[in-house]
Formats: C-alpha cells, structure tokens, sequence
C-alpha cells in the first residue's frame, strides 16, 4: 500500500471539506425526505481513486453535525456512506456507482426518516433514491468528461 504523503493529506482534507460546504451550503434540500445533496457528485471519486473514500466519509459525518435529526443521521448517514464507498472500490464499471449509491442511500436513509421523523417508508425510501440517482448520473457525466482531461485525470488518479 502506497504511504500517503502530506500532499495527499491535503487533498484528502479539501474534498472533505467541499463535501461539507456542498451539503450545509443548500441545507434545506440535504436533509430529510427532499434529499438532494449537491456534494453527491464527489462519491464518483472513489471509483477512480479509493483514497478518496476517507474523506467522503469524513466530509459526510461532519456535515450530518449540522443535520436537523441530530445523532441518528450522523451514524445512519456516514454507514450508508461508508457502505457505498466499500462497494464502489470494489465494482469496475462506472455507471454502477449511480445506481449503488441510490440503492444503498435510498434503503439506510429511507428506514432512517421513517423511524426518526415518521415519514411513510416508502415514500422516504423512493424520495432518497430519486435524488441520489438524479446527482449521482450528473456527477457519472461529469467525470465521465472530466477524466479524459489529462491534466484532471492525473490530479484524481495520482
């Protein structure tokens, strides 16, 4: 395993950071059953680089800190993210990783607003996977493009 380097550390602590800026800064829509979180199209890193999975789930644990459910969606919502971060290390097509983090987003979060907030299950489970679906295929094209960019597939890559 390659030795992570301050230079990695600091890249680690900025998408972390990015993740919590992206989620607090449109607050509202990234929490609860309308959960349409922006900083979601940062979880296509991991596919093209694994080291990036520790500062998801970092970003994500400190931006449910700010979370209107309070301790349940710290647990729930960085288990879900840790989950879908351990699955897309391990898949090799790209265009899985939508449909695992709104499989994955919409069951833990779905049971979440159901037991914490009373929400109808379903309702809550289908509400999170659409929205985990609709910014997770804009971040799939966004990399998509992005990555045959040399200069930018070398930063994520290295």
């Amino acid at each position: 395993m390659k030795k992570i380097t301050t230079q990695d550390w600091i890249e680690l602590a900025i998408i972390a950071a990015m993740y919590v800026v992206l989620t607090t800064a449109i607050a509202p829509f990234s929490y609860g059953i309308i959960n349409f979180r922006v900083s979601e199209v940062l979880m296509m890193l991991p596919f093209f680089n694994h080291k990036y999975s520790i500062s998801l789930i970092a970003g994500c644990f400190i931006a449910n800190l700010f979370s209107p459910m309070g301790m349940p969606d710290i647990i729930f919502g960085t288990l879900a993210t840790t989950i879908v971060c351990i699955i897309i290390m391990l898949i090799s097509k790209s265009w899985l990783v939508p449909i695992i983090a709104a499989v994955v987003n919409g069951i833990i979060i779905g049971i979440e607003l159901n037991l914490v907030l009373k929400l109808p299950l379903w309702a809550s489970i289908g509400s999170v996977a659409l929205g985990e679906v609709i910014i997770m295929i804009i971040g799939w094209a966004i990399f998509y493009f992005a990555m045959r960019n040399k200069q930018f597939n070398k930063l994520v890559m290295n």
